[in-house]
């Protein structure tokens, strides 16, 4: 019986260098599986990334409500990620503005919007002339035109293009509203991008 237990303590593996190898080979599947992990959450989510600014909401109060000078909201979206966005929906107030004309009680609703592959530096302006009967060219630039249309369906904004929209009489934006804080959020497949703005006052030229 002696003989047989020396045998065995020779030959055989001790204890800790047992529990040893296995935690050795636990790290390492633990590692892979975070590495491979980590590869596919960065592949999936943090290619899109948009840049907006320059947001406004202006009123007219000399304006007629519900006409295209009334109330108007802009934004400046920049896709510098590595990938296409869609962008499916845009809120002001948290109330969802169409895309297509919306007239109820005379109110026209409706957004339009231009893609450039330009760089824009100035501010966007109050426009009191947008109609929903085709584009608009209007000079906004300097000597640049921009073409605005009005949108049949969700807005795709390619890898490192810019989007200008302009958004015709938003929900709950009244005279009351000048000088408060509102929010703008802009929805995509991915995320939800808020910001915010005070609603400036203008008066007709």
């Amino acid at each position: 019986m002696t003989m047989i237990k020396l045998f065995k303590n020779r030959w055989a593996l001790s204890t800790v260098v047992t529990t040893l190898i296995i935690l050795v080979i636990s790290v390492l599947l633990a590692s892979v599986v975070t590495y491979y992990a980590i590869n596919v959450v960065s592949t999936r989510v943090q290619e899109e990334h948009l840049h907006i600014t320059k947001q406004h909401i202006w009123l007219n109060a000399t304006a007629t409500p519900g006409t295209p000078a009334y109330a108007v909201g802009s934004v400046m979206i920049i896709n510098t990620g590595g990938r296409d966005v869609v962008i499916d929906k845009i809120a002001v107030r948290g109330q969802e503005c169409p895309w297509n004309l919306t007239e109820t009680v005379g109110q026209q609703k409706f957004v339009t919007y231009c893609t450039t592959a330009g760089a824009i530096p100035e501010d966007l302006t109050y426009v009191p002339n947008f109609n929903y009967s085709g584009g608009v060219n209007y000079n906004m630039l300097g000597s640049t035109q921009y073409n605005f249309t009005v949108p049949t369906n969700d807005l795709i904004l390619k890898s490192g293009y810019t989007m200008l929209i302009y958004i015709i009489n938003p929900d709950s934006i009244a005279v009351n509203d000048v000088g408060l804080t509102v929010s703008i959020t802009i929805h995509t497949a991915q995320a939800v991008n808020y910001i915010e703005t005070n609603v400036q006052a203008v008066a007709s030229s």
